[in-house]
């Protein structure tokens, strides 16, 4: 049973407040909006709904899944490896390891494990792993928390209100739910990805003139 210090820690590990920067991350959504690739809520949604199908909402849980079952170093750093070999560009490497980095290094420094700098799922992954918290729990949680940032990142790139903002949330909830429960049995052969428009977004970010986000 999940207890209140269980879902304590895993609520401030995944808040905005936890100092990992994601605030500073569009994940290649300035450039969508900039371009015109999205000029409404309703295409905010459906490239949210894209992300968590097929790109990184849909990957990256593979990786932490993958990362809280790794049996030792070795494991953890080929699976690491993995991550970021599997970065479409430049900007989201940096996005992944620099977030990753930022939780590893607080995440040990107020906890008392060694935790090496690993990718931002991989980190988290290996930190569920290491203080015994329930991964079911932890997969809806990181996806909220991903979605819930872009949608934020959305708000002040284009004019999306807040109650909207919260009627996507609202609306993908559903799909957080499956997407992290699918995540459970998955294993690295099931890494893939094909949101190849979000990938050139973030490959146009790095020589955008104007910006407000380092992806």
């Amino acid at each position: 049973m999940l207890t209140d210090p269980d879902l304590t820690r895993l609520q401030q590990w995944l808040s905005p407040s936890y100092p990992i920067g994601a605030f500073a991350y569009s994940h290649g959504l300035e450039t969508a909006i900039e371009t015109g690739a999205i000029i409404s809520s309703a295409d905010l949604r459906m490239w949210l709904i894209d992300l968590l199908t097929n790109g990184a909402g849909y990957s990256d849980p593979i990786l932490l899944v993958a990362a809280y079952r790794s049996e030792d170093a070795k494991v953890l750093q080929d699976i690491d490896q993995q991550a970021r070999a599997f970065a479409p560009s430049k900007e989201r490497l940096a996005e992944t390891a620099l977030q990753g980095a930022a939780f590893c290094q607080t995440t040990s420094a107020i906890s008392g494990h060694d935790i090496p700098d690993l990718t931002y799922p991989v980190g988290l992954g290996y930190a569920v792993q290491l203080h015994d918290l329930p991964l079911d729990v932890t997969m809806h949680m990181y996806l909220h928390a991903f979605v819930s940032n872009l949608v934020a990142a959305a708000q002040r790139l284009m004019p999306v209100g807040q109650v909207e903002g919260q009627r996507i949330l609202t609306e993908l909830a559903p799909l957080i739910a499956q997407v992290a429960q699918d995540a459970l049995t998955s294993d690295l052969t099931h890494l893939s990805g094909s949101c190849f428009l979000a990938d050139v977004a973030s490959m146009q970010h790095e020589t955008q003139y104007s910006r407000m986000f380092r992806s």
